[in-house]
């Protein structure tokens, strides 16, 4: 089994004593029901399993429900297991298809006598609602694909290892020769491979990229499938947007063209579809930053984006040139910059940051901008051995009006440093983690003065 990182949460959540359920989202195919199913055999004595998709009777299970108890009396009715006082998991998959499940949940969770994770794509406009449940009811998690370290596990790298190289990327110190070459053509691998978990799979069954890549094209024919399934209005807009991606990324300055959808382009008629496809998690919208400022969200453009897949290897499998073997080769004819550049923004958002890049006329551009210990922390990503030319960077690094205290670039040698910039090998994003409050912030305001 590929071990996930979402399974902390399911661990937290198992441990709470909070009268709380958990929402696992996420897009489709990242591995959400069988992660669920299969710690929930491990931790419950009874698991009670309805998928709304599957079983579209159960869909009115919980219409017009008055209370706990009607609801718990239908439930049993369609339960194949025994419902266990305390020790009973109700595993209500593909939530999207059912809108009662808002006032369901709340009811059932104050009744108290069972616990609850649900579970639904994000490819649905009824979503949106169920993510909206009142704080005190539901907490929501979201799942992607396999980031590097995950991969880099389920490959066998061992913790020993993961753990040295976690200490090179704090101390910015060189990783061991032959530890480092390993690691790069591990990312290599990844490139080609991603993080989808039935594609890492078959990788890990057969070592067959052919495999691979087929595995990949069904995952992209299902997407589209669900376009047309669930924005029948929008899906050709949809469609489009999605097709385009690849070879948008493979443009010069990367940045998403709205016109090379339509020479008649209107930003209203396209907008709603660019939203579906960031709610489905299957896009991943980059922002243009005017300023490298905190809040970066202030200086957002709504109309200035890239727009990367949510899975570098799903990207890919959509170039037709036989790019796996030509990365394999190390061929000159490919544009690495927009594979390790989806690479890196499937890991910052998988890791929980915000995507922004910043774009100058005076400065250039840099690859990405996110939020990182209250600053803003600039990074570059370089696929070629001149890594260390990036004019952009240094004018924004030597530009006091913003004060940056140090910077990033992601590249393919070993570590090092120059000022106030750190040279990390790519594989090393695996450890840009966001800022992590701690479990426990217990504070008490002495009041005494005021009585």
């Amino acid at each position: 089994m590929i071990k996930r990182k979402i399974e902390k949460e399911l661990q937290r959540f198992y441990e709470s004593t909070d009268k709380k359920a958990l929402l696992i989202t996420g897009a489709r195919q990242v591995g959400k029901t069988y992660i669920i199913r299969d710690f929930a055999k491990k931790h419950y004595d009874s698991v009670i399993e309805i998928n709304f998709l599957q079983n579209r009777s159960a869909q009115s299970l919980f219409e017009n429900a008055k209370n706990s108890d009607e609801l718990l009396l239908r439930l049993s009715a369609v339960a194949d297991s025994p419902l266990i006082h305390g020790k009973t998991l109700v595993f209500l998959d593909e939530v999207q298809a059912c809108k009662e499940i808002i006032t369901a949940i709340k009811f059932l969770v104050e009744e108290g006598s069972y616990r609850y994770i649900l579970s639904g794509s994000l490819l649905g406009i009824e979503l949106k609602d169920i993510r909206s449940v009142p704080v005190g009811y539901m907490d929501v998690a979201e799942m992607y694909p396999l980031d590097f370290e995950e991969f880099a596990v389920a490959n066998g790298v061992s913790e020993r290892i993961i753990s040295s190289l976690k200490k090179s990327f704090e101390e910015k110190t060189p990783v061991d020769k032959l530890v480092h070459e390993k690691m790069s053509a591990l990312f290599e691998l990844y490139l080609i491979v991603g993080g989808m978990p039935s594609a890492v799979s078959k990788y890990l069954e057969t070592n067959n990229l052919q495999e691979v890549v087929r595995e990949q094209e069904s995952i992209v024919t299902l997407y589209k499938m669900d376009i047309s399934q669930y924005d029948p209005e929008h899906k050709l807009y949809i469609e489009e947007i999605f097709d385009l991606i690849p070879s948008e990324l493979n443009a010069k300055n990367k940045r998403f063209i709205l016109k090379n959808l339509n020479e008649n382009f209107k930003l209203s008629r396209y907008t709603n579809s660019f939203i579906w496809l960031k709610d489905a998690g299957v896009a991943l919208p980059t922002f243009c930053a005017s300023e490298p400022t905190v809040p970066l969200k202030l200086s957002r453009s709504t109309n200035l984006f890239k727009l990367f897949l949510s899975d570098v290897g799903l990207l890919a499998s959509m170039y037709m040139n036989g790019i796996q073997i030509k990365i394999l080769n190390h061929e000159k004819d490919i544009n690495y910059g927009s594979v390790y550049e989806n690479a890196v923004a499937q890991e910052l958002r998988a890791h929980g940051f915000e995507l922004y890049y910043f774009n100058s006329r005076k400065q250039g551009e840099l690859d990405f901008l996110i939020e990182r210990n209250g600053e803003v922390l600039p990074i570059e990503v370089k696929s070629g051995k001149n890594y260390t030319r990036h004019a952009a960077l240094t004018s924004v690094m030597g530009n006091m009006d913003y004060v940056i205290p140090e910077a990033y670039v992601f590249q393919n040698d070993n570590v090092k440093t120059s000022g106030k910039i750190t040279y990390y090998p790519i594989y090393m994003l695996m450890f840009l983690e966001k800022d992590r409050l701690d479990e426990k912030m217990i504070y008490k305001l002495d009041l005494n003065a005021l009585k």
